[in-house]
């Protein structure tokens, strides 16, 4: 009895301490939510569901354009993650025997070539909380115990009492799916929010893994994983999606448009080498009449003159070589850029329709082999 009295203690004493880390961002939301419903109330009314509606529309648009910078090393990285998996495959041919060693070789290797894995995983990690937070402010919202100084107090009692009424399509923002009392509009435009959720992610995933990454990462331990993500993550938001506020679902739908839809501009505007997007962006390139490989070069210059000479862990013009002793040896080069050279092979289709370009990209030097020159 002792020891549950004393879980229950650390358990109260650890949930306090979450609530207290929550209330700013509970803050930020409710006042975000508030902002937008007041610049909207003259169009629709105070008290529409549209008003509303479009005010957790446009917290989604702020939140995800303060995360943009984030989404776009989100992305470089996952990207670079795939490009690395021949090298990592390397590796565990390598030291598979030995895991502490091939874990060692795989950070250094992530090290040399500046990829950071837990980049991929950052503005998920951040939009985490945001979301927790406005499904905790419409949660309390419909169950009558506000969250947010914005819907706190008696002067916010209208705001409260105007959300928790409010619908759109004759669904409540503040209702969820489940439980049922009777189906009706909030399940038949819970379920279609969650199809359309479902679909959105699915239709980013695919054009992720077809367009932005070359043959040759489509296999491997890390392939395996995105492609139990593209089938994994639809059942997740199937489940879960049924007992969050419909409200959430309009921000959950919202943000994930959103990443499909920048995503298909990076994709567009800054193609992984070696890929099916690299090939339509030399296309594009060379129709403007323009160099593909001039201006791969001037981007590389803009990004080495805006990288903070801090973040790089050795000067640019230089290479770090290991020696046969263990050590490491500096040799001086000249600043260049190496661009990989992509040539259509053949193109072939496979049973489901999809058109499948492979490409021969040419095998770079050991590295002693570039000492020696």
């Amino acid at each position: 009895m002792l020891d549950l009295f004393v879980s229950l203690n650390l358990w109260d004493s650890f949930y306090g301490l979450l609530s207290a880390m929550m209330q700013p961002i509970y803050w930020v939301i409710s006042g975000l939510v508030v902002l937008f419903h007041r610049l909207f109330t003259p169009l629709f009314g105070a008290d529409s569901g549209v008003t509303w509606t479009l005010a957790i529309v446009m917290l989604t648009v702020v939140i995800r354009t303060a995360l943009i910078p984030l989404f776009v090393k989100q992305i470089n990285s996952a990207r670079n993650m795939q490009l690395m998996q021949p090298k990592v495959a390397e590796l565990q041919k390598k030291y598979g025997h030995d895991r502490e060693r091939l874990g060692q070789e795989t950070m250094k290797l992530y090290k040399e070539e500046g990829i950071s894995p837990m980049a991929s995983c950052l503005p998920l990690f951040l939009q985490m909380p945001i979301f927790l937070s406005l499904f905790r402010v419409l949660q309390g919202v419909a169950d009558n115990t506000p969250r947010g100084a914005f819907f706190k107090g008696p002067e916010n009692r209208h705001l409260v009492d105007s959300l928790r009424n409010s619908e759109i399509f004759g669904a409540g923002l503040a209702d969820r799916i489940f439980p049922i009392e009777s189906f009706g509009a909030t399940q038949v435009l819970g379920i279609l929010l969650v199809v359309a959720m479902v679909g959105v992610f699915f239709v980013t995933q695919l054009q992720l893994m077809r367009k932005n990454m070359p043959p040759e990462s489509q296999t491997g331990q890390a392939a395996q994983m995105q492609k139990m993500m593209l089938y994994f993550f639809p059942v997740v938001y199937a489940m879960s999606a049924t007992f969050i506020p419909i409200g959430v679902l309009v921000y959950w739908l919202t943000s994930n448009v959103w990443t499909m839809v920048q995503q298909a501009i990076l994709i567009r505007n800054n193609p992984a080498p070696n890929t099916p997007a690299f090939i339509d962006w030399e296309e594009r390139m060379k129709a403007k009449g323009l160099d593909p490989q001039e201006v791969l070069r001037k981007k590389a210059e803009k990004r080495r003159k805006t990288k903070p000479a801090a973040s790089t862990s050795r000067p640019v013009g230089r290479q770090v070589a290991a020696t046969e002793d263990g050590g490491d040896e500096v040799v001086e080069e000249a600043p260049k850029v190496v661009r990989q050279q992509v040539t259509r092979q053949t193109v072939r289709t496979t049973e489901d329709g999809r058109r499948i370009v492979q490409r021969q990209q040419p095998r770079q030097q050991p590295r002693s082999a570039r000492k020696k020159k």
